[in-house]
C-alpha cells in the first residue's frame, strides 16, 4: 500500500498465497483514493458476477462503515443513478467495476487506478478484444501518475499471469529475523519440520542456527521483518508471500492440510497454489498406451473389487453406435473400470436407447453381499443427436441421468451451473473438457495402487488404452498470451474413450459424494452382516445380498 503513494512506481504485483489480505488492500486503495485522492478507477473481477458480488459483499460494506467515505459517496438508493451496483460517483472521480470476461466494462473512460484482482482466473480473451489486463492498461495511458495493481494466487507454472507479471518486477519478498540468532531470512516450506506422524510437534528450523521456531514466534518476527527486492528496480514493484508468514495458520495446521493434500496431484497443485503462493509446474501432460494397458489386473464383474462404494457411467454418442463405460469408485478417489460397451445402431431409433437404458439399470454385486446400481450418469449432448440426448435425459433425471455439453479452454469448472435454454428444457450441465483431462491424466500417472490410481481390468483391449492415451497437452499463444490446450497425438485418431472416462468423473463431481464417508459405512455394514450371518451356510438365494437404498445418498451427499 506504500508503494501506491510512491511516484517512482507505475505497476504493483502481489503473488501470494489465499487470505493473505491481497483484496482487503485493494479496499484500502479505493478508499484512499475516493478520499485522500479522489481519481478514475476500475476494479476488474474475473467476471461480471464477481464485480457484482464484490460491489455488495466488500465495497458497498466499506463504504457504509467508513463514515468520511458514507458522506462522499451517494447512497444507493438515491434517484439521480450516481451510486449503482457497477458504477460509484465521488467528488472528484468515479469507481468501476467490471468482469474480465466483459469486453463492453472494458472499453471506453480513461482510468488512473486499475486494479485487477485473481488474474489468473482471468478468461485469455475478453471477448475478440484480446488480454482483459493489456486493455486495462491501455485505459490509463493518458495518466502520468497512473497505477496498476495485479493481484492473484498463481496457476500453473508457464501461463501463470501473476508469476509472469512477478518476474517482471523488482521481486520483493519479506525477509524476518530468527528470534535467537538474528538471521534474516525468506520462509520456506523445506524449513518446515515435524517428526514423522506428528504433525502437532512441527516448527520453523532457522537456516542459520537450527534454532526450532514455534508459532509464538511468529507475531515478533513478523513486526521486525522487511520487504526485500531480489532483482534490479524497476518501475514495477512485486511482492511474494506465502501462508507460513499467516499469523492465524499455525504450523501443524499447514501440515495436517499438506499431508491431506498430497494424497492426490490435484489436491497438492490447489495446496501449492493456494498455501506456498506458487505456481505448480505440470510434468510432461502425454502417455503412452503401453504404460497403462501393462497395469490390467484379472478382477471380476461377479462380483466387483470389494473396495468399491459407488459407480458412475460416461456415455458418448455417434451417428453409428452409443459408447459407454462404468467406473468403481474407492476411498480417496481410487477407480476401477468396470465394463466398456459399444451399442451398433442408429441413434435416430428408440431400440438402441432402450438398449442404453437397459444397461444403465444394470445391477452389481459387491464383495462384500450389497448390489450396486450405477449411481450418476453423463451423456454427451454436444456432438451427434443432441434432441435425443436430451429427449432420453429429461425423464430420467431422477435417476441422476445427467445431460453434458463439454466445453474447451483452460481454467473451467469440472461441473459448471446447468441451463435450460434449450428446446427440451432439459438441465444442460457444461463440462470443463480441458480440466477433466488435467484431472484424469494426473491419476494416470500414478503408479501404486491408493489414492487416485486407476484400475483396469483385462477385458479392456488396446484400442482402449490408445483411445485413452490420444491426446497431449501443447502450449500456445492467443494474441501473444501463452495457454494449454489438450490436442489430437495424430489426426484423425478416436478419442472416445479418454472422453467417456472424463464424462464419467464428472458424473462423480455431480454427486458431492463423500467417497471415504461412504466407505465407512460400507465396512460398518458389511461387519454388522458378517456378525448377524447364521452359523449354517445359507444358499445362494438366502444370502444377504441388497440393493443400497438409493436414498442413502441423501444422507451421505450433504
Amino acid at each position: 500500500m506504500d508503494t501506491v503513494n510512491d511516484p517512482q512506481i507505475e505497476a504493483i504485483v502481489i503473488m501470494s498465497s489465499c487470505q493473505a489480505g491481497k483484496t482487503e488492500a485493494l479496499l484500502n486503495v479505493i478508499g484512499y483514493n475516493i478520499n485522500q485522492d479522489p481519481s478514475p478507477i476500475l476494479v476488474i473481477m474475473p467476471t461480471l458476477e464477481l464485480a457484482e458480488s464484490f460491489s455488495r459483499d466488500r465495497l458497498a460494506t466499506m463504504i457504509r462503515d467508513t463514515k468520511v467515505l458514507r458522506s462522499l459517496v451517494k447512497d444507493p438508493r438515491s434517484r439521480d443513478g450516481e451510486n449503482t451496483l457497477l458504477h460509484k460517483k465521488f467528488p472528484g472521480g468515479h469507481i468501476t467495476l467490471a468482469g474480465a470476461n466483459s469486453p463492453a466494462s472494458l472499453s471506453s473512460r480513461p482510468i488512473r487506478i486499475v486494479l485487477c484482482d485473481e488474474v489468473d482466473r482471468y478468461p485469455l480473451s475478453a471477448g475478440t478484444e484480446g488480454d482483459p489486463v493489456s486493455l486495462a492498461r491501455k485505459r490509463s495511458a493518458t495518466f502520468w501518475n497512473r497505477k496498476i495493481i495485479l493481484t492473484s494466487t498463481p496457476t500453473i507454472k508457464g501461463v501463470s499471469r501473476i508469476e509472469a507479471a512477478f518476474e517482471e518486477s523488482d521481486q520483493r519478498r519479506y525477509h524476518v529475523p530468527c528470534p535467537d540468532c538474528g538471521a534474516f531470512q525468506v520462509l520456506i516450506w523445506g524449513q518446515v519440520q515435524w517428526p514423522e506422524d506428528r504433525p502437532d510437534l512441527a516448527s520453523y528450523v532457522c537456516e542459520a542456527c537450527s534454532r526450532k521456531i514455534t508459532d509464538a514466534d511468529k507475531i515478533r518476527m513478523l513486526r521486525e521483518g522487511e520487504w526485500r527486492p531480489t532483482a534490479p528496480t524497476r518501475k514495477t514493484a512485486g511482492f511474494h508471500l506465502n501462508e507460513i508468514y499467516s499469523p492465524w495458520i499455525r504450523f501443524v495446521d499447514m501440515v495436517e492440510a499438506f499431508r491431506e493434500a498430497k494424497k492426490l496431484p490435484e489436491t497438492l497443485k490447489t495446496w501449492v497454489n493456494t498455501s506456498l503462493g506458487q505456481s505448480w509446474e505440470e510434468e510432461g501432460a502425454s502417455l503412452e498406451e503401453e504404460s497403462l494397458s501393462g497395469r490390467k489386473e484379472p478382477y471380476d464383474l461377479d462380483p466387483i473389487p470389494g473396495n468399491i462404494v459407488l459407480i458412475t457411467a460416461g456415455v458418448d454418442i455417434q451417428d453409428d453406435r452409443i459408447e459407454v463405460e462404468t467406473i468403481g469408485w474407492g476411498r480417496d478417489y481410487e477407480s476401477w473400470g468396470l465394463e466398456y460397451q459399444i451399442f451398433y445402431g442408429d441413434p435416430a431409433q428408440p431400440g438402441i436407447w432402450n438398449q442404453l437404458d437397459q444397461f444403465l439399470q444394470k445391477v452389481y454385486i459387491h464383495e462384500k453381499g450389497f448390489r450396486l446400481r450405477i449411481t450418476s450418469v453423463c451423456i454427451d449432448s454436444g456432438g451427434h443427436h443432441t434432441q435425443e440426448v436430451y429427449r432420453f435425459c429429461k425423464p430420467r433425471y431422477g435417476r441422476r441421468v445427467f445431460a453434458i455439453k463439454g466445453m474447451g479452454g483452460p481454467g473451467k469448472a469440472l461441473v459448471g451451473k446447468p441451463s435450460k435454454s434449450n428446446s427440451a428444457n432439459c438441465p444442460l450441465f457444461p463440462i470443463g473438457a480441458d480440466t477433466g483431462k488435467d484431472l484424469l491424466f494426473s491419476r494416470l500417472k500414478i503408479k501404486e495402487p491408493g489414492p487416485g490410481y486407476c484400475h483396469f481390468p483385462t477385458s479392456y483391449d488396446e484400442e482402449f488404452f490408445l483411445q485413452l492415451t490420444s491426446e497431449k497437452v501443447v502450449t500456445r499463444y492467443l494474441k501473444g498470451r501463452p495457454y494449454r490446450q489438450w490436442v489430437k497425438k495424430a489426426s484423425g485418431a478416436r478419442n472416445e474413450a479418454l472422453d467417456i472416462r472424463v464424462y464419467a468423473i464428472a458424473a462423480l463431481e455431480l454427486l458431492n459424494a463423500k467417497l471415504n464417508k461412504l466407505a465407512d459405512q460400507f465396512d460398518s455394514k458389511a461387519k454388522t452382516q458378517e456378525q448377524e450371518k447364521p452359523q449354517e451356510p445359507a444358499s445362494q438365494t438366502q444370502r444377504g445380498r441388497r440393493i443400497i437404498n438409493p436414498g442413502w445418498m441423501n444422507s451421505w451427499k450433504r
